[in-house]
């Protein structure tokens, strides 16, 4: 660079790119391109935009059928969506989730019964 050039014009070299970019803009805008801008500026938009809008509609889906539960066979607490069949990790035992509960599947006609433990007594004669 030539030592005896003004000072204004090497830093007008620094924005030459910005200056360039808002004079195309502005000869587009001009001609009547400036949907062509505009539509421009809009895709760049939605590009950014897109992937936050789908991280937070993705999070309000994950927090209203996320359930997390106890399996009521080993009470193994874990995840799972709600309205699915799963299998428990632990127990193995097959389950169905329905209003944010695990339930057993059993086929229809089972009784379930909880067994309880009782003292012996011994009777004499």
């Amino acid at each position: 660079m030539n030592l005896n050039t003004p000072n204004i014009w090497r830093n007008l070299a620094a924005i030459r790119p910005w200056l360039i970019a808002i004079t195309v803009i502005w000869l587009l805008g001009f001609i009547g391109l400036g949907w062509l801008v505009k539509s421009f500026f809009v895709l760049i938009a939605l590009i950014l935009l897109t992937p936050v809008v789908v991280f937070l509609g993705l999070r309000w889906w994950l927090q209203r059928n996320l359930t997390q539960d106890q399996c009521p066979v080993c009470d193994y607490e874990f995840v799972g969506l709600n309205q699915t069949q799963t299998r428990c990790p632990n127990c193995n035992e097959p389950l169905q989730i329905e209003d944010r509960q695990f339930q057993r599947l059993t086929p229809p006609g089972t009784i379930e019964v909880n067994a309880v433990e009782v003292a012996a007594q011994t009777l004499e004669d």
